[in-house]
């Protein structure tokens, strides 16, 4: 085994253990590890992490759901329409999306660049989730009627289902904070149904999408797992001996850090 090779499966378990530490988050870092460290091109880049983060989201969200932090109702009006999009993405778009998108001023813009600098755009507002925290305070009571809005929740769902498609990453930062605005929902059960939106359009995704159209190398890929779930069942254990407010934010200005490193290594 090569050392950047080693590197990369001991990013694999700091993905899990991030995502054990403070309960998401992690799983945003599986792109650019797969990317610039095993050199994979976009397609696999995104369709290897859709994988991961859904395998991921799947061991978080028993938890939730053991505790009762899950409103199926939210998850099926909200999940169906992103799970549809994902499949659309994956299946249909990235296939036909050219090398070279558009060329201006004699500077091609390539797939690439175009799927990877979208992804470093939604690592901003990924970073801003974790330096500011959605507060408790919003909503914390489950008994609170809430707001079904069959056309506003299933279009939220949609669009972040194609962003989930394009970038490979799960969302769970961009579903929570519409979950509690949109439906009124407590802090606790939109982050336990966001974890089993997630698992669903990214493994339905995956395996409707990439796995029809890629040659998934598998034992590569249930290894990286593997070891990013290992990762999530030590950091678990560890959480409660960390500081979780300093490592969100250390990890908030870490993710900015990637966003800027992908901005130069597509771009510049």
């Amino acid at each position: 085994m090569e050392l950047i090779d080693l590197l990369g499966y001991c990013a694999a378990l700091l993905i899990g253990l991030i995502l054990g530490l403070i309960g998401g988050g992690g799983s945003i870092l599986a792109v650019p590890v797969l990317a610039y460290l095993f050199l994979l091109d976009e397609k696999l880049a995104t369709g290897y992490s859709l994988f991961i983060v859904g395998c991921s989201a799947f061991v978080g969200g028993i938890k939730q759901v053991q505790k009762g932090n899950v409103d199926f109702k939210t998850a099926l009006i909200f999940g169906i329409p992103a799970i549809l999009s994902v499949i659309f993405v994956r299946s249909t778009l990235i296939p036909i999306i050219p090398d070279e998108i558009f060329s201006i001023y004699g500077i091609s813009i390539t797939r690439r660049m175009g799927m990877f600098g979208l992804f470093a755009l939604i690592m901003i507002p990924a970073a801003l989730a974790m330096l500011n925290p959605l507060s408790t305070s919003i909503n914390t009571n489950k008994t609170e009627q809430l707001n079904y809005n069959y056309i506003l929740m299933p279009l939220q769902g949609a669009v972040i289902g194609m962003l989930t498609g394009i970038v490979g990453a799960g969302g769970g930062f961009l579903i929570i904070p519409t979950l509690v605005v949109i439906t009124r929902i407590d802090i606790k059960t939109a982050i336990g149904t966001s974890l089993v939106i997630v698992t669903l359009q990214s493994l339905i995704g995956f395996f409707l999408g990439d796995a029809q159209s890629m040659a998934i190398d598998w034992g590569f890929l249930l290894l990286f797992t593997s070891i990013a779930v290992v990762g999530i069942f030590i950091g678990s254990y560890l959480n409660h001996k960390i500081n979780e407010q300093k490592l969100r934010k250390g990890f908030g200005y870490f993710i900015l850090l990637m966003a800027v490193l992908i901005f130069y290594m597509e771009f510049l």
